[in-house]
């Protein structure tokens, strides 16, 4: 190979011009590499995606067993300010408002449950 580069620089062809030649042929014939996705593929389909639903399952079976009361409302000055109304409604409820967990500056709504 010494020859070869010694006979190519002479023509004007670098040496790592040669070696890129030998390397991009080295991996277009090498076949040990070529399934990995295969793998990867599997291993999200197999793995991953069951993984995903038993967490799914976890939080809803955590969420289930939770009591749903809401905490005591205490006035502090530095929540729930207001300095100009709100662009909709009654200028007091955010935008994604919930009743029942969101308090308005001087406590919660009292929301009659269906």
């Amino acid at each position: 190979m010494a020859a070869a580069v010694g006979a190519l620089a002479r023509r004007g062809i670098s040496s790592s011009a040669l070696l890129l030649k030998e390397i991009e042929y080295a991996s277009a014939t090498a076949g040990g590499h070529g399934g990995g996705w295969k793998f990867w593929r599997n291993l999200s389909f197999f793995v991953g995606l069951p993984a995903v639903g038993v967490c799914m399952a976890n939080a809803w079976i955590a969420h289930q067993n939770e009591p749903h009361e809401r905490p005591e409302f205490v006035k502090y000055d530095h929540m729930r300010l207001r300095t100009k109304k709100f662009p909709w409604g009654d200028g007091n409820h955010s935008f994604f408002h919930n009743p029942h967990g969101n308090a308005l500056p001087d406590g919660y709504e009292d929301v009659a449950h269906h």
